[in-house]
């Protein structure tokens, strides 16, 4: 039965007094920056995701920037992409005055198509920034045996938790970037993490997070000689994460576990139900991987729907259920496409999943009847 009375989100924070009670840290200590609470989310990051450093930022398209920055991409050089992604994965790449080359995805993973990759580096490829969509790892294993010995950049925005073949993200490539935006299943807010397992590289995009000072406000101002600035060999950003973000972050990460694990179990229960309608397509797993479960995102086959996937979207707004497109195709945004003189046929799959992917309502602050709402809806549709 529909209930006119309400409406799911399309994702919501699961926050509370824990959150709360942690930001008294920083507020009663008068150290509201980058500082102990930061180093301790960063500690407590690595150790989940197995990786040697966890440097936090500001978001993950400053994580992004400074890792494309850290891996000396110049202008005039190409970063490869998949044209299927948040505009910052191209975006930061145009920060440094160099190319995206655009990458077409495989529809059954929303990922980068390793089939494609080769054809796409040339010399001036520097770098590789394969994304982890939705929770999803890219084949990183492939990316890598294609790639040689250019640097991989994970865009992990979606990923933390995430395993491929018992790795975690973040530790399969060069550097990984991740985000905790409050529609990630952790957040600060926003934030974002760095790792590597490169000890020059961390050292490296430590510094360029702080104005590319020797030395951080905390290690200075804890130091024998507070009063003496800190040199600056390289020109930084102020990318920096605040101590209330990490605390707050903390506390997140703590909960990783069961929010994923409560992820799982009713994206099983949207695929088991989902699966004998005919035109949607529910999530692919390959085998040896765990999704993250950032999102669940949908491929409406409109051949066989009744009603095309804005349609459905529509339908399924007027009864309750927020519902997003799964992202969108950069290519198609008009920066690119006028720029780069790009068609949306130039990249098929980008531009079939930009119009017909949908993606439906997964959180930690759903109930049972919300799941259940949600499958019967869908079912409805007509």
């Amino acid at each position: 039965m529909i209930d006119k009375k309400k409406y799911i989100q399309i994702s919501q924070p699961s926050m509370g007094q824990e959150e709360w009670e942690a930001c008294k840290g920083p507020i009663f200590s008068g150290w509201m920056t980058q500082g102990p609470r930061v180093a301790e989310f960063e500690k407590l990051f690595a150790e989940i995701h197995g990786v040697k450093h966890a440097i936090a930022v500001s978001n993950c398209t400053t994580a992004l920037h400074i890792a494309v920055v850290a891996c000396n991409v110049q202008p005039g050089d190409e970063v490869i992409v998949p044209a299927f992604t948040w505009v910052s994965t191209a975006n930061v790449v145009e920060y440094c005055g160099a190319r995206p080359v655009f990458v077409d995805i495989d529809l059954k993973t929303f990922n980068l198509d390793t089939q494609q990759l080769a054809s796409k580096i040339t010399n001036k490829t520097k770098a590789i920034i394969p994304v982890h969509l939705f929770g999803l790892c890219a084949d990183i294993d492939e990316i890598k045996r294609i790639a040689g010995t250019i640097p991989i950049i994970e865009d992990g925005a979606c990923a933390a938790g995430s395993i491929y073949k018992i790795k975690y993200a973040g530790g399969l490539g060069d550097i990984g970037c991740f985000s905790f935006h409050p529609r990630k299943s952790v957040t600060t807010g926003e934030g974002g993490m760095l790792t590597t397992n490169n000890d020059s590289l961390a050292e490296k995009m430590n510094c360029l997070r702080n104005h590319g000072a020797s030395l951080s406000e905390e290690q200075r101002h804890k130091g024998p000689k507070p009063y003496i600035l800190p040199e600056f060999d390289m020109v930084g950003y102020n990318y920096r994460m605040t101590d209330l973000q990490g605390a707050v972050g903390v506390v997140q990460l703590q909960k990783l576990k069961q929010f994923i694990d409560f992820r799982n179990q009713w994206a099983g229960y949207y695929t088991q139900e989902l699966s004998s309608i005919e035109w949607i397509q529910t999530p692919y797993i390959p085998d040896n991987y765990a999704h993250g479960w950032q999102s669940y995102v949908t491929y409406i086959d409109e051949s066989k729907s009744p009603l095309s996937r804005n349609e459905l979207m529509e339908f399924l707004q007027q009864n309750g259920v927020a519902t997003r497109p799964g992202t969108h195709a950069v290519h198609m945004l008009n920066y690119y496409k006028k720029k780069y003189n790009i068609k949306a046929s130039d990249f098929p799959n980008a531009f079939k999943a930009d119009q017909q992917s949908m993606s439906i309502p997964l959180h930690n602050l759903m109930k049972e009847e919300d799941f259940q709402y949600i499958v019967n809806l869908l079912k409805s549709a007509k």
